[in-house]
C-alpha cells in the first residue's frame, strides 16, 4: 500500500508570447528592450519566429556523444528530499543498531515519521505532549479523523521509532535507556530500505568487508523482520537507475589490546565469549544481553557501538550533487532510450500523451516518497566541442545558398551573445554557457532546477527539435521572496548548502510557491520557439520527452547595475563569479570613443561607484599599516588563479598577498583573512592606479557628457514636486532632442517616452470628459468592451492627473467637474432616502438630465432611473384614479396594466402599498366581473347589480349586466305592448325582435313564442314559393306576387307619378321605382290599407307600362317596318320562319328560339318566356295559403301581396263573367233577331271589353277559367261582315297579317289602353281618398258595394267571403247603431274606423282635431316612457 500523493497540479498563469512581425525580428536587441517593459514583470517570455524563420540544424550528430547526469525525481524537490534525509538518517541510527526501521501504518495509511517528528517538536516534545494529552491534536493536524483512538497509536509508534533518536539527538546515554526493541513490531508495517542519499553525499559509514549499503528502487518493501543485507555493487540490477557513489571502508583510527577484546564495556566482564560483539568501528567488545535492547543474535550485517554511532551521526553532510552515468551515449541512441522510456511508462505512443498529463504526472513524482522514478538528462554540452545547432561560419557543416541568411542572424545564438548591443563583447575570455551556446538533450521528466542566471544575466533558449519544454518562472523582483519561502520550507537544505539555489540541484512545487504569495508563471516551448528569461528571474522545467535545445546568455546596458550588485551577492555567498565585472567596466572605459552614448553614460556611473570603494577599500588597507604596492596585471591569469581565497571573488583591479602564501591572494573586503602573518609583509597588488582610473572615468564621462546632460535635465523634470512641474511640451522637447543627437533607446528614454505618451492621453481623456464625450478605453482583461469611468476611477484619475510627472492644464477644470459630480450624488442620495412622491417627477427628470451630462458612471442615474418609473407609477395611479380627468374610473385593463408596471419596479414600501390596495381591488373587481359574466352566460341577472355600486372601478361586464337588464325590460315592453294591442304585427317587427332579444343575454319568455311565429312565417313564405315559383326561377316569390312596377326590359322606367294622393295616413306616396321601394313600402306600412294602397299603384304603374309595350310591340311588326332592322325574340335577331306572338306583351318570337305550345289545336292564350312569371296555380290554391296566413296572425309583404292579388282576382272573375254573360245574351239575341249595324257596334265595344279583361286577366299569376273562356270568345265570336275582325290566330306571322289590321290592332290597344287607364284612376280615387273631415256617412248597400269594388280597410284576420266583417267596430264595447246613415271616424294611427257613437267623439270635434283611438294611445305612450 502506497501513501496519497499530493494534491492535483494547478498549472500557474501563461506568461506572455509574443510573435515579431519580420521588422521587428530584423534586430533582437531592439525587440528584446521594447518588450521588456511587459516581460519583465512575469520573468520570463516566449517568441515565436515568422513562420519562414528556419534555421538548418547544424550540430553533427554522429560526432556528439555525451554522460548524461542522474536525476532521481523526488530527490529534486526540497521539501520531499528533506524528508528522505530524515528517514535515511532514523534507518541508519537503527541500522548501526543492529535492527531494521520499518515504518507502520495507521488507519491504512504509511505514517508520515518526519510530519509527526515535526508536529511533536513544535508542541513542545514527547514528555509535554504526553503530559498534555496533546496527540488527539497532534492526530487531526496529520489529517486523521477524531474518535478514533489514533492519538494513542501515533503515541506507541513515535516512543518506539522517533523517541530513541530524539534521546540521541539530545546526547541522553541509549544504554541507559529501557526501551523495547524497535523490531517488535506489526507485520502489517513496511521494512523501510535506507536511501543512499547519506552514500551519495559522503557520509562515510564504515562498511562491512563484502558489501556496502545499497540504494533501493522501492524503498517499502514487503518483507517483514528481515534483517539489512548488504549487496555487493557488482548484484545490483538497472544500475542506470540506481547510480550511486560507493565509498569503500576507512581503516580504523586506534587499536585495541588483546584484553579489550574481551572484556564487556558494560559489564566489565570477560565471560560467555560468544555472546561478545565487537564493534565494526573500534572493535569494543560488548554481551548481546548487556545492550539495551538486548540483541536475541549476532547481527549478520555491520554493528555500531553507541560511541561509534555518535560518530557516525555527527559527521557533517556535503553538498547534494547530480550523478554521472555511467554510460556514453549518442543522440540516437539516447533518443531511443528516451523514447521508449515515456511509450512505456504511459503505456501510449510518445506523440499521444497529453502535455498536462505529464506536467501533472511530473509534479506528482516530485513530490512524493514511495515512487522512485529515475531519468538522465543531457545537460550543459559544450557547442564548441561538438557544433552548435545553429551554422556558424567556418564550421564543418555546409550551408545551403538559400540558409547563408542564418549565418549572420542576430538571433543565432553563436552570435547573440557577442553582438554590439550586449556587453558581454567586452569580456575578454570565451565563457562556455555564458558567451559560447551550451546544448541540451532532454527526456520526458527530465528537469532543471530553481535558478537564476550567472550574473543576473538574460539568457535565451532555442528548441531545435522534439517534444516541447515546460517552463517556470518568476519575475526578478520576487527572487527574494521566492529564497526565502524555500529556505522556510527546506532549511535544513539551506543550512547544510547556503548557496543551495545556484546549484542547479533544488526544485520546489509552483503551486507551494504561489500558496505563500509568489508569482509563477509557465510556458510551453515547442520546437521552433524561443524562451527569453530577464535578469534575476527564477526559472525551472521539465521535458516533456526527447528534445534538442540550445542556450546562451547575454547582457544588456540595462543589466550593468544589476550586474555589481550580482557581485556584492555573491561575495556575500562565497560564490565564484564566472567573469571579473571590474575587468569589463575597465575594458570598455578603456574603449571610450567607440561606446554609443547611453553604454558610456551606464559605464560612467558603474564606474564612479567602483572608483569609490576602490579608494575606500585602499584607504582602509593602508590603515592597517600595508605598506608595499606592486603593479600587477591580473587580467594575464586566468580566473581560477586570482579568486579570493576567501569569498571566491575574481580579482582584477587590487588584491593583497602574503610571502608565506604564494598564489593565494585575497580581495580587499577580506584583508583580515589572508594569514596571521604582521599586516607589514602583505603586498598590495594592483591594476591600475587611482590616477589611471579617474581619466578613464573622464574619458568616459566627455563621451556621455550630452546624453547625461540630457538624461539630468529628465531626471530632474520627472522628479519635480507639484509647483515645479512643466508643462508636457517640455517633455515632447526632450523627446524630440533625443531624436535629434540620436541617443539610443534606453530606459530612461522608454520612461520619458511613456511618461509623455501617458500625458497626452490623459489629457486627451480629460478633454472629451470635460467636452462630454464617450471615452472608450479597455480594461486589462476585460476584453473591447468600451466603458465609461466611475467616480471613483474619476477620482483615481484626477489623482493621476496631478501625480503626473508634467502639468495639464485639464487638471483643474478637472477637478472642477469631480466637485459637480460630487455635488450631484450628494443631492441624489438626498432624494433616494425619501420617500417616494408622485410629485417628485420633475425633480427626478432634472437630476437624471444633469447626470447625463456627465461622461462617467454613475451609479445613482440606474437608481434615479428607478425612483423616476416608481414616482411615475404612483401618478399614474392617481390619474387613473382621479375622477375629473378620468371619469369612468379605474377599468380593469388599468388596473392590469398598472400593476404589470408595478412588477417590473424596483420593491419599495410606497410602491408596495399602492400594487396591495390594486391588487386587492383588482381581486374584488374581477370576482364581480365573474359573477357578471356568469349570469350574462345564464342569461340572467338582476341579484348583484346592488354591489357593484360600492367598487370604485369601471367594470365593463356589470355595466353590461345592467345595460342587458335595461334592455330586456325595453324588449318585454314592447312585447307585452305586441300582445296586448290590437294591430297585427308585421314580420319585420317581429324578425327584429327577435334578432334583438338573441343579443340582449338575458332570458325572455316571449322569445320562444316569437320565434315560433317567425318559423311558421319561413315555413309559410317556403310553401308559398314552392306554389308559385317556378323551378330554377330568378324571381322572388315577392315578385311574383306583386304588379310588376316596370314591364319590358328594354323600356324605360316609367316617369314619376305627379301629384299628391291622400292615404289614410295623409301621407305623400313613397317614389315606387324598384323591387325594393315597393318591398319598402309594404314593410313601413302600418296597416293592410296602406299596403293595398301601394300595390294599386304599382298596379297601375304595369298596366300603364304594359300598353305602352303592347303599342310599341305591335306598331314594330307592322309591314311598313324594316324587317332587316328590326329586332324580336329573345335572341335580338329580325323575324324570319314561324314566328311565335306572345297574347301579353304581342311581341314576336322565333319558334325555335321559344318552347311553343303543348298543343298546337288547343286554343289556349302563348305567353313568352318573360311574361309567364309564375306557375299559375289555382286560386283554391293561394286562398288555402292566405287562410293558413291568416292563422299565424303575422303582416308581411308577400301576404299583403298575395291578399291584394286574391282581391284583384275576385275582382277580375266577377267582371270577367259580367261580360262573358252579357256577351253570351248578345249572341242569344243576334241569333233571335238578326244583325243590325247597332248591334254590330255593340258587339265590337264588347270584343273590345273582353280584349282588356283578356290581358288583365293574363297579368294575374292565378289560373282562372274565365282567362281561357275570354280568350276562345275573342277566337270564336259572333260573324259579323268584317271578318278580319273577328279572326285572331294564335300564330302571326309577316305574311299572314295584314296592315289595315296591324293599324287598327294599334289604334283598338291605344284606346283600349286609355280608357283602362281613367278607370284605374277613378277607381283609385274612389278607394284612396277619404273625407277630410274623417268622418263619413254612408249604409249598408253602399258599403257592400265598396266592399265589391276596392280593398278593405279592416284587419287582416278577417275573411275575404264575409262582407258583414266590414260592418263591424273595432270599440271594446260597440254599440251596434242601426239605422240607414251611420257616422264613422277613422284613427290617424291605426287607420281603423269606429262608431263616433261608440267612441264618444262627435261630428265637430272628428272635423277639427285628430283622433287616435285607445290602443293606439296606449302603445305611444308606453314607447314614450
Amino acid at each position: 500500500m502506497t501513501q496519497r500523493g499530493p494534491a492535483e497540479f494547478t498549472p500557474p498563469p501563461e506568461c506572455p508570447v509574443f510573435e515579431p512581425s519580420w521588422e521587428e525580428f530584423a534586430d533582437p536587441f531592439a525587440f528584446i528592450n521594447k518588450i521588456r517593459p511587459i516581460a519583465e514583470k512575469t520573468g520570463i517570455c516566449k517568441v515565436r519566429p515568422p513562420p519562414d524563420w528556419q534555421p538548418p540544424f547544424a550540430c553533427d550528430v554522429d560526432r556528439l556523444h555525451f554522460t548524461p547526469r542522474i536525476q532521481r525525481l523526488n530527490e529534486l524537490e526540497a521539501q520531499t528530499r528533506v524528508k528522505l534525509n530524515f528517514l535515511d538518517q532514523i534507518a541508519k541510527f537503527w541500522e548501526l543498531q543492529g535492527c531494521t526501521l520499518k515504518i507502520p501504518h495507521v488507519e491504512q495509511k504509511i505514517l508520515d515519521l518526519y510530519q509527526l517528528n515535526k508536529l511533536v517538536a513544535e508542541e513542545g516534545g514527547f514528555d509535554l505532549v504526553c503530559r498534555e494529552r496533546r496527540w488527539t491534536k497532534i492526530a487531526m493536524t496529520m489529517g486523521f479523523a477524531p474518535g478514533k483512538a489514533v492519538g494513542s497509536h501515533l503515541r506507541a509508534h513515535y516512543e518506539r521509532v522517533l523517541y530513541p533518536y530524539h534521546l540521541f539527538q539530545s546526547g541522553t546515554n541509549l544504554l541507559c535507556l529501557q526501551k523495547a526493541s524497535v523490531d517488535d513490531v506489526n507485520d502489517e508495517d513496511k521494512e523501510y530500505k535506507p536511501h543512499d542519499l547519506l552514500q551519495r553525499q559522503n557520509i562515510h559509514v564504515q562498511p562491512s568487508d563484502t558489501s556496502a549499503p545499497a540504494r533501493r528502487a522501492k524503498r517499502m518493501k514487503t518483507e517483514v523482520n528481515t534483517p539489512f543485507v548488504s549487496e555487493g555493487c557488482e548484484n545490483r540490477p538497472n544500475l542506470r537507475r540506481r547510480m550511486g557513489s560507493f565509498v569503500a571502508k576507512p581503516e580504523p583510527g586506534e587499536h585495541l589490546t588483546f584484553v579489550d577484546l574481551y572484556v564487556c564495556l558494560v559489564c566489565g566482564k570477560g565471560n560467555d565469549e560468544d555472546r561478545l560483539l565487537l564493534c565494526d568501528g573500534c572493535d569494543d567488545s560488548y554481551h548481546t544481553f548487556c545492550l539495551i535492547p538486548p540483541l536475541s543474535d549476532v547481527p549478520r550485517g555491520d554493528w555500531r557501538c553507541p560511541k561509534c554511532l555518535a560518530q557516525e551521526c555527527s559527521k557533517p553532510q556535503e553538498a547534494f550533487g547530480f550523478e554521472q552515468a555511467c554510460r556514453d551515449y549518442s543522440l540516437k541512441s539516447f533518443g531511443e532510450m528516451a523514447d521508449s522510456f515515456k511509450s512505456d511508462y504511459f503505456n501510449m505512443p510518445v506523440h499521444m500523451v497529453p502535455t498536462e498529463l505529464v506536467e501533472k504526472e511530473f509534479w506528482r513524482l516530485v513530490g512524493t516518497v514511495e515512487e522512485d522514478v529515475t531519468v538522465e538528462y543531457g545537460a550543459d554540452i559544450a557547442s564548441k566541442e561538438f557544433g552548435s545547432g545553429f551554422p556558424i561560419k567556418g564550421g564543418k557543416f555546409k550551408v545551403a545558398p538559400h540558409d547563408e541568411k542564418y549565418l549572420r542572424c542576430g538571433w543565432n545564438l553563436n552570435n547573440m551573445a557577442m553582438m554590439t548591443p550586449s556587453v558581454l563583447t567586452h569580456v575578454t575570455a570565451d565563457i562556455c554557457g555564458m558567451t559560447l551556446p551550451w546544448l541540451y538533450v532532454g527526456m520526458c521528466f527530465s528537469s532543471f532546477c530553481w535558478h537564476i542566471e550567472d550574473h543576473w544575466s538574460y539568457s535565451i533558449n532555442y528548441l531545435h527539435w522534439g517534444e516541447p519544454k515546460t517552463w517556470y518562472g518568476a519575475p526578478g523582483f520576487a527572487a527574494e521572496q521566492l529564497e526565502a519561502v524555500m529556505n522556510k520550507l527546506a532549511p535544513e537544505l539551506f543550512e547544510s548548502q547556503p548557496d543551495l539555489l545556484h546549484q542547479l540541484v533544488t526544485i520546489m512545487n509552483p503551486n507551494t510557491l504561489m500558496a505563500h504569495g509568489v508569482p509563477i508563471y509557465r510556458t510551453n516551448q515547442c520546437a521552433g520557439e524561443f524562451v527569453i528569461t530577464f535578469p534575476r528571474s527564477y526559472h525551472s522545467g521539465f521535458n516533456q520527452g526527447f528534445n534538442f535545445a540550445e542556450a546562451v546568455n547575454f547582457c544588456t546596458v540595462d543589466w550593468m547595475p544589476l550586474g555589481r550588485q550580482c557581485v556584492d551577492h555573491y561575495r556575500l555567498l562565497h560564490r565564484y563569479c564566472v567573469f571579473s565585472h571590474d575587468e569589463m567596466v575597465c575594458n570598455m572605459a578603456m574603449k571610450a570613443d567607440s561606446l554609443d552614448v547611453v553604454l558610456a553614460s551606464a559605464v560612467q556611473k558603474d564606474m564612479q561607484l567602483m572608483n569609490k570603494d576602490e579608494r575606500e577599500l585602499r584607504d582602509k588597507v593602508c590603515k592597517m599599516g600595508v605598506v608595499r604596492c606592486e603593479l600587477f596585471e591580473y587580467n594575464l591569469l586566468a580566473d581560477d588563479e586570482r579568486q579570493c581565497v576567501k569569498c571566491r571573488t575574481t580579482c582584477y583591479l587590487s588584491a593583497l598577498t602574503c610571502p608565506c602564501r604564494p598564489g593565494v591572494q585575497v580581495c580587499l573586503h577580506h584583508a583580515h583573512d589572508l594569514c596571521s602573518c604582521p599586516v607589514s609583509n602583505y603586498t598590495l597588488n594592483y591594476r591600475f592606479t587611482l590616477d589611471d582610473l579617474y581619466p578613464m572615468m573622464n574619458a568616459v564621462r566627455q563621451r556621455a557628457e550630452s546624453y547625461d546632460e540630457w538624461a539630468s535635465r529628465v531626471t530632474e523634470f520627472m522628479e519635480a514636486k507639484l509647483d515645479k512641474k512643466r508643462n508636457v511640451t517640455v517633455f515632447r522637447v526632450l523627446l524630440e532632442e533625443s531624436d535629434e543627437k540620436s541617443f539610443p533607446e534606453n530606459d530612461l528614454l522608454r520612461q520619458l517616452r511613456l511618461v509623455t505618451q501617458d500625458a497626452e492621453k490623459c489629457s486627451s481623456v480629460a478633454q472629451q470628459l470635460l467636452n462630454g464625450k464617450r471615452q472608450t478605453r479597455y480594461r486589462t482583461g476585460g476584453g473591447n468592451s468600451p466603458n465609461q469611468l466611475t467616480v471613483e476611477e474619476m477620482r483615481s484619475f484626477v489623482r493621476q492627473l496631478y501625480n503626473l510627472p508634467c502639468c495639464l492644464t485639464q487638471a483643474p477644470l478637472l477637478k472642477e467637474l469631480l466637485n459637480s459630480i460630487e455635488d450631484f450624488q450628494q443631492h441624489s442620495e438626498k432624494l433616494l432616502s425619501d420617500e417616494v412622491n408622485a410629485d417628485s417627477v420633475s425633480e427626478i427628470e432634472s437630476l437624471l438630465e444633469e447626470g447625463s451630462q456627465f461622461d462617467v458612471c454613475l451609479p445613482e442615474l440606474p437608481l434615479l432611473r428607478e425612483r423616476l418609473e416608481q414616482a411615475r407609477w404612483l401618478a399614474g395611479v392617481q390619474q387613473a384614479e382621479n375622477l375629473v380627468s378620468n371619469p369612468c374610473g379605474l377599468s380593469l385593463d388599468s388596473m392590469r396594466r398598472l400593476i404589470d408596471r408595478g412588477v417590473g419596479l424596483t420593491p419599495h414600501p410606497s410602491t408596495e402599498r399602492t400594487m396591495a390596495r390594486l391588487q386587492e381591488l383588482l381581486t374584488i373587481s374581477e370576482e364581480l366581473e365573474e359573477k357578471a359574466q356568469a349570469l350574462l352566460k345564464a342569461r340572467w341577472g338582476h341579484s348583484m347589480l346592488t354591489q357593484v355600486d360600492g367598487v370604485p372601478a369601471y367594470l365593463p361586464n356589470c355595466l353590461l349586466l345592467q345595460d342587458t337588464v335595461n334592455r330586456a325590460k325595453e324588449w318585454l315592453q314592447e312585447a307585452e305592448d305586441l300582445q296586448v294591442g290590437g294591430q297585427t304585427p308585421v314580420l319585420s317587427s317581429v324578425s327584429d325582435m327577435v334578432l334583438r332579444a338573441h343579443a340582449i343575454p338575458v332570458r325572455l319568455e316571449p322569445l320562444d313564442q316569437l320565434e315560433v311565429l317567425v318559423s311558421e312565417v319561413q315555413a309559410w313564405k317556403e310553401s308559398a314559393a314552392k306554389t308559385f315559383l317556378i323551378k330554377n326561377s330568378h324571381f322572388t316569390l315577392l315578385e311574383v306576387l306583386c304588379p310588376r312596377w316596370e314591364v319590358g326590359s328594354s323600356l324605360k322606367k316609367m316617369r314619376k307619378m305627379k301629384g299628391e294622393c291622400m292615404s289614410s295616413g295623409k301621407k305623400k306616396l313613397v317614389k315606387l321605382d324598384s323591387m325594393s321601394d315597393v318591398e319598402r313600402a309594404l314593410s313601413d306600412s302600418k296597416d293592410s290599407a296602406s299596403a293595398m294602397f301601394t300595390l294599386a299603384e304599382v298596379r297601375l304603374k304595369e298596366l300603364e307600362s304594359l300598353c305602352a309595350l303592347r303599342a310599341a310591340n305591335e306598331s314594330k311588326l307592322l309591314p311598313t317596318a324594316d324587317c332587316a332592322s328590326l329586332k324580336v325574340c329573345v335572341c335580338q335577331k329580325p323575324p324570319m320562319g314561324a314566328m311565335l306572338q306572345c297574347e301579353l306583351c304581342r311581341d314576336a318570337f322565333h319558334s325555335v328560339c321559344v318552347r311553343r305550345p303543348s298543343d298546337p289545336l288547343d286554343p289556349e292564350a302563348w305567353l313568352c318566356p318573360l311574361c309567364l312569371r309564375s306557375t299559375k296555380p289555382s286560386l283554391a290554391k293561394i286562398q288555402t295559403l292566405l287562410a293558413s296566413l291568416q292563422r299565424i296572425r303575422v303582416r308581411l309583404p308577400e301576404g299583403d301581396a298575395l291578399r291584394y292579388m286574391i282581391e284583384c282576382t275576385v275582382s277580375w272573375q266577377r267582371r270577367a263573367r259580367e261580360v262573358i254573360d252579357s256577351y253570351d245574351h248578345s249572341l242569344t239575341s243576334q241569333d233571335c233577331r238578326g244583325a243590325s249595324p247597332t248591334q254590330s257596334h255593340r258587339t265590337t265595344g264588347h270584343k273590345r271589353k273582353v280584349e282588356e279583361l283578356m290581358v288583365e286577366g293574363l297579368l294575374l299569376q292565378v289560373s282562372v277559367p274565365e282567362t281561357q273562356q275570354l280568350y276562345r270568345l275573342l277566337l270564336s265570336g259572333p260573324p259579323t261582315t268584317d271578318t278580319s275582325h273577328t279572326e285572331h290566330p294564335p300564330y302571326l306571322t309577316p305574311k299572314h297579317s295584314s296592315p289595315q289590321r296591324e293599324v287598327r290592332s294599334v289604334k283598338l290597344s291605344e284606346k283600349k289602353a286609355k280608357r283602362r287607364m281613367n278607370r284605374e284612376e277613378a277607381e283609385i280615387r274612389d278607394r284612396g281618398m277619404k273625407p277630410k273631415s274623417k268622418k263619413q256617412r254612408m249604409g249598408t248597400e253602399k258599403r257592400r258595394e265598396r266592399k265589391a269594388a276596392s280593398v278593405s280597410a279592416s284587419d287582416v284576420s278577417q275573411s275575404e267571403d264575409s262582407e258583414e266583417d266590414m260592418t263591424q267596430c273595432p270599440a271594446e264595447n260597440c254599440l251596434q247603431p242601426e239605422g240607414e246613415e251611420v257616422y264613422w271616424v277613422q284613427c290617424d294611427c291605426c287607420n281603423r274606423w269606429f262608431h263616433m257613437i261608440c267612441v264618444g267623439v262627435s261630428a265637430e270635434l272628428a272635423a277639427e282635431e285628430d283622433y287616435m283611438c285607445v290602443t293606439c294611445s296606449t302603445t305611444n305612450t308606453g314607447r314614450r316612457k
